[in-house]
């Protein structure tokens, strides 16, 4: 998935993460993530990140994540919003993993 311009997914609400997404034409995925969790789940917060978009075959990308204690489900739903948002696009493949 190409991203083509910058999409914002979730709020600043309590049990939610707001995820916005920017292109980038080279240099993989950087996450910039702040949390109140951080030190508990920062490492599983990026994780979820990093195999949403892998999922959604997003190779580059500039992430801003500001989480106030969303679960992974969450996470995920978030960051496949942004994901379409950014790449304009409205085909949807919602995935689960089992």
């Amino acid at each position: 998935m190409e991203l083509k311009t910058t999409g914002i997914a979730g709020t600043m609400e309590s049990s939610d993460i707001q995820i916005v997404l920017e292109p980038r034409t080279e240099g993989g995925i950087e996450v910039s993530l702040t949390s109140n969790v951080m030190n508990q789940f920062g490492k599983q917060i990026v994780k979820v990140i990093r195999e949403t978009l892998a999922d959604l075959k997003v190779e580059n990308a500039y992430v801003n994540a500001v989480d106030k204690g969303a679960l992974d489900c969450t996470i995920k739903a978030r960051v496949q919003a942004a994901a379409y948002r950014a790449a304009e696009s409205d085909e949807y493949v919602w995935r689960t993993k089992a």
